[in-house]
């Protein structure tokens, strides 16, 4: 059975965990439009549109011949606007690039944040992503091979602020308040998102597309002062929480078996099947969400054929959408778990469901209804919404399953989701690079079955208690 820890009120608007919360809400809010800058400014980049005919030929070169050649500016258009020879296929690469950064620091850092501290591994990791964001125009002058260099490494610094947040809601989470908490935190993505894609074409047309990289990697330098300032690892040493807002923390986590060894039970989560029941939920959503990220911009412009400034301002739409839901998600989640009207395993269930099965549906029927522009832009809306769902699903399952272990396994199950995103931005590039039509067709109809089987995976095998080798003492070495 579930184990519900007992109802017990503790400040909560005013209280200083939600202000930690609001905290990394910005700094996600910082991370995602740094990572997402480049989807909305290639439209500016490579705009076939705004190219002379030499340009627009010198964009069907193979692959290989993209990347030996660094794509140098073809063109100059007004403030900075210089126009790259970039194929889809190389667009995919520079796309998918920042993942593969991402994975490479997930782990570890997930591990090394639990030793020595989340505040500084993702206060570092957030200010590396910023600088390098100011870096990235030069980057692409310089080239194709540099820029994906730059990509990679930003992807790194990423991964070392996105997997850490764990480790700080393992200590100041209670255990009633997770789903409201990490919402609330996680959310920043999709408010991050919907402010870059509707302000970025903006700034494009109005100061040249550069500037979506300085202004974005600018307010990620103010963030870091933000995040050092307030965050820290453990509620009992924050000089400004109240007495009682801490001793209501620690009490309500008090209950939570812990050991003080710091050997981590690899053998025993290699064979944990609610714990691949995550991944695979991780794998499935991060599929889809990473082709509407990187490719929503292009979607809108290719298939609605609307200039720069209104595939912005269009693109930013659903993920209002994804910001309500991630909110009010995480509300209904502990709301149901407060008055005891589901069980902890079958609200993750329901959540992880409805963030699964509604996309899908709603990614199937985009290529039949493509001649109708609102209709294409509600199912575009109600995409990010329903997939943020998740949040209060299996994203925030490893803080039921293994508490102790959070962080480390949110770094391994957001690596099974960017290798996800990876296929999926390169298999998008080139699908769409063969056949328009056919090619998102055929994107969207893979996206949905992917999310079918991991909902599938999950439903069979997931659970919602503190596994045995999360609480045992004897813990399994390598």
């Amino acid at each position: 059975m579930d184990r519900k820890p007992s109802p017990r009120k503790g400040p909560h608007l005013c209280s200083l965990r939600c202000g930690l919360a609001v905290v990394m809400h910005l700094s996600n809010l910082a991370m995602i439009t740094q990572r997402v800058s480049l989807s909305i400014a290639v439209i500016a980049m490579v705009n076939g549109t705004q190219q002379p005919a030499a340009a627009n030929a010198s964009t069907d070169r193979p692959h290989a011949e993209a990347l030996q050649d660094p794509g140098g500016p073809l063109q100059e258009l007004g403030a900075g606007s210089s126009v790259y020879a970039w194929s889809p296929e190389t667009q995919g690469i520079i796309f998918s690039s920042i993942s593969y950064g991402l994975i490479l620091t997930l782990v570890p850092s997930g591990y090394l944040a639990g030793i020595f501290g989340a505040k500084r591994m993702l206060g570092a990791g957030l200010l590396v992503s910023s600088l390098l964001t100011l870096f990235t125009p030069w980057a692409a002058d310089l080239g194709v091979t540099l820029l994906v260099v730059v990509r990679t490494i930003q992807g790194m610094a990423q991964g070392m602020a996105w997997t850490g947040q764990f480790t700080i809601w393992a200590k100041w989470a209670p255990p009633l308040e997770r789903s409201r908490l990490t919402s609330i935190a996680g959310s920043g993505a999709a408010c991050g998102s919907f402010i870059i894609l509707c302000v970025g074409g903006l700034i494009s047309q109005a100061l040249g597309w550069r500037f979506i990289f300085y202004i974005f990697g600018g307010i990620g330098c103010v963030c870091c002062l933000l995040w050092f300032t307030v965050i820290y690892d453990d509620p009992v040493r924050h000089p400004c929480i109240s007495v009682r807002e801490r001793d209501h923390i620690v009490s309500s986590l008090a209950q939570q078996p812990t050991s003080c060894r710091r050997s981590v039970p690899i053998k025993a989560m290699v064979r944990c099947l609610p714990l691949w029941a995550i991944f695979s939920g991780f794998f499935s959503h991060f599929w889809l969400c990473t082709i509407i990220i990187t490719y929503l911009p292009t979607y809108i412009h290719s298939v609605l054929h609307v200039n720069i400034r209104q595939s912005g301002v269009l693109s930013s739409l659903p993920f209002v959408a994804a910001l309500t839901c991630t909110i009010l998600g995480g509300q209904l989640a502990d709301f149901l778990l407060s008055r005891n009207l589901l069980r902890l395993v079958t609200v993750r269930k329901l959540f992880s469901s409805l963030g699964l099965l509604l996309p899908s549906l709603c990614a199937v029927a985009l290529p039949f209804v493509a001649s109708s522009y609102v209709t294409t832009i509600v199912l575009l809306i109600l995409i990010p919404g329903t997939s943020n769902l998740c949040d209060s699903g299996f994203i925030v399952n490893s803080l039921d399953v293994a508490p102790r272990y959070a962080s480390f396994l949110m770094g391994i199950s957001r690596g099974f989701g960017l290798v996800a995103g990876i296929i999926s931005s390169t298999t998008t590039g080139f699908l769409i690079s063969q056949d328009s039509v056919l090619g998102w067709r055929n994107v969207f109809f893979l996206s949905a079955g992917v999310n079918m089987l991991g909902l599938l995976f999950y439903l069979e095998f997931g659970q919602a208690e503190i596994q045995d080798w999360a609480k045992d003492r004897r813990l399994t070495r390598l």
